[in-house]
C-alpha cells in the first residue's frame, strides 16, 4: 500500500502537510510542484488499497482525477480554502474545505489538530498574506513582537520560494524544503539553526530591491498594474511583491505580470486588504485563471490579452 501526500509548493501547502506529519509521521510519496501547478492529483496513480492526502490545492481544477481516485477505491482526505465547485459524494472522501477569506489551509489542519502545532500554522497564516488571521491566531501563543516577526518573515519566506514558472526557478524544489523542514516541530528552531533560511533570506531581500525599481503601467486609487521582464527574479517576486503592495495601500487592488520564457505573462492579482475580494472573479475570466477571492492569478495569459486584462482589472476594482 501506498501514501501520497498531494500538496501545494508554498508556505501553506507546507505548513499544512509539515502539521499533518508531525501529529502523524508515516512514510509516503510526496507530490508537489511550483505554487501554480495545482493539477496535481492527475500524477497520483490510482491503486485500491491506496490512500492520498490533498492539500491546498483547488478540488474544483482536480476534480476528475479525484473521481478517477475515488472510483479506484482509493481513501481521500481533502484539505483547502480555494473555489471547490461540486464536491463528488463518496464515503472515501473526507474533505475539510472552507474559502473564508480569513481562512488557509494551514488553519484548517490546525483546527483538524486541535492547534498541537500551533505556530506553524501562524507560520502559514503569514505566507498567505493574512496578517490580521495570523495575529489573531497566534494570541494562545503569547507570543513576543519579536516571535512574531520571526513567524512572519518564514511564512513569507516559504511562501516566496513557492513561486516560479519551473522548479528551476525556485532556490529549493518544495518537496526538498519541505524535508528540510520535517526535523522541526519549532519553527523558531528552524529560523535560528537551518541555513536554509539563511538562504532564502538573502535571495529574497536581493529580488524585492529589484523589484522596488519597476514602474507601474496602470495606477490609480484603486488599483496598479506592474509588467515584469522575462527573469527569473520576476516570476520568484511575484506573489511576495503583491502582497506587500497589497499591505502598504490596503484600498488598492494590485496586478503583477512577469513575461514568461514562452512569451504569455505570468500574474498574480491581490484584491484590496480592505474587501479582501473580486481576485478570483477577475483572474477566472481569463485561460488558465484561478485562485481565491483575496489572491489569484493566470498562469500563462496570451501577450495579447495583457491590455484586455489591465482594462478588465480597472473595470473589476475601478468603481
Amino acid at each position: 500500500m501506498t501514501h501520497y501526500d498531494v500538496f501545494n509548493g508554498d508556505a501553506d501547502g507546507i505548513c499544512a502537510l509539515h502539521q499533518l506529519r508531525l501529529a502523524d509521521p508515516r512514510d509516503s510519496t510526496l507530490i508537489t510542484g511550483v505554487k501554480r501547478d495545482i493539477n496535481l492529483v492527475k500524477k497520483v496513480t490510482s491503486a485500491s488499497g491506496d490512500t492520498a492526502t490533498v492539500l491546498d490545492i483547488s478540488l474544483d481544477k482536480n476534480r476528475n482525477d479525484l473521481v478517477r481516485l475515488l472510483e479506484a477505491r482509493m481513501k481521500v482526505i481533502y484539505f483547502d480554502h480555494h473555489f471547490a465547485g461540486e464536491i463528488p459524494e463518496s464515503e472515501l472522501l473526507e474533505t475539510h474545505i472552507d474559502t473564508s477569506s480569513n481562512v488557509c489551509t494551514g488553519l484548517l489542519v490546525n483546527q483538524y489538530l486541535n492547534s498541537e502545532f500551533l505556530p506553524w500554522a501562524v507560520t502559514a497564516l503569514f505566507g498567505d498574506n493574512l496578517y490580521d488571521a495570523a495575529a489573531s491566531a497566534a494570541e494562545p501563543l503569547n507570543l513576543s513582537d519579536s516571535q512574531l516577526d520571526k513567524l512572519k518573515n518564514l511564512g513569507t519566506l516559504l511562501n516566496y520560494n513557492g513561486y516560479g514558472s519551473t522548479i528551476d526557478d525556485l532556490y529549493f524544489p518544495p518537496d526538498e524544503l519541505y524535508l528540510k523542514i520535517k526535523p522541526y516541530a519549532d519553527p523558531f528552531e528552524f529560523v535560528e539553526s537551518d541555513s536554509t533560511f539563511q538562504k532564502l533570506q538573502a535571495g529574497f531581500d536581493d529580488d524585492m530591491n529589484r523589484a522596488a525599481t519597476i514602474e507601474p503601467t496602470l495606477i490609480t486609487d484603486r488599483c496598479a498594474m506592474f509588467v515584469f521582464p522575462e527573469e527569473a527574479f520576476s516570476r520568484r517576486v511575484s506573489g511576495v511583491y503583491s502582497n506587500q503592495l497589497a499591505r502598504d495601500h490596503p484600498d488598492r487592488a494590485h496586478a503583477l505580470a512577469s513575461l514568461l520564457p514562452s512569451g504569455e505573462y505570468l500574474i498574480s492579482v491581490r484584491a484590496p486588504l480592505s474587501t479582501k475580494t473580486g481576485a478570483d472573479e477577475l483572474c477566472r475570466k481569463f485561460p488558465t485563471g484561478g485562485g481565491r477571492k483575496a489572491a489569484a492569478g493566470v498562469n500563462q495569459l496570451p501577450a495579447d490579452q495583457l491590455q484586455a486584462f489591465s482594462d478588465a482589472m480597472e473595470a473589476q476594482f475601478g468603481n
